[in-house]
């Protein structure tokens, strides 16, 4: 597999993360030219132990090593990613991973910014995602934060998925 697939592939499979950040549109959220980075302890209470559920797949970050566990089946095609997580001063999310599917295996590294104001909960994809509400002042039920579950829910599918990606190479 050439350097370019790999890096083709590794987009492909971070691609369907935060959905919601491409579906934002273009104009900035009220109050993010106020709104501070947010601290690493913050972000750390924020995902620590907890899944983010996604449109279809999910991410467990544990806290054993920051370890960082990923299913997906984005368009149909079983992938599984595993790695690390961190977290960085200017207030992003990381997680670097080997991504594995059927067409071979790439390492990404997907971050998120986030800024909080009061309450509220700004998040973007880097580099080049849109800001918009991640949680709400009072949370709601439609904010990208409540797909935050506490708990591994990635260990039930992990195994299947890798079954699958590892029966076709």
């Amino acid at each position: 597999m050439s350097m370019l697939q790999k890096m083709l592939l590794a987009a492909a499979l971070t691609s369907g993360i935060a959905t919601a950040a491409s579906a934002a549109g273009t104009n900035e959220p009220a109050g993010i030219e106020t709104a501070k980075p947010m601290s690493s302890a913050e972000i750390y209470r924020l995902y620590n132990q907890n899944s983010w559920m996604w449109k279809a797949g999910a991410g467990h970050f544990s806290a054993k090593a920051r370890r960082f566990t990923a299913w997906s089946r984005e368009s149909g095609s079983p992938s599984f990613g595993m790695g690390r997580w961190f977290i960085t001063e200017s207030g992003k999310l990381c997680f670097n991973a080997a991504w594995h599917a059927r067409t071979g295996t790439a390492t990404a590294i997907t971050c998120f910014s986030h800024r909080k104001k009061g309450g509220l909960i700004y998040q973007k994809r880097e580099p080049d995602g849109e800001w918009y509400v991640f949680k709400s002042a009072p949370a709601q039920a439609t904010d990208e934060f409540a797909k935050l579950r506490h708990g591994d829910y990635v260990r039930s599918q992990l195994g299947r998925i890798e079954t699958s990606v590892s029966k076709t190479k």
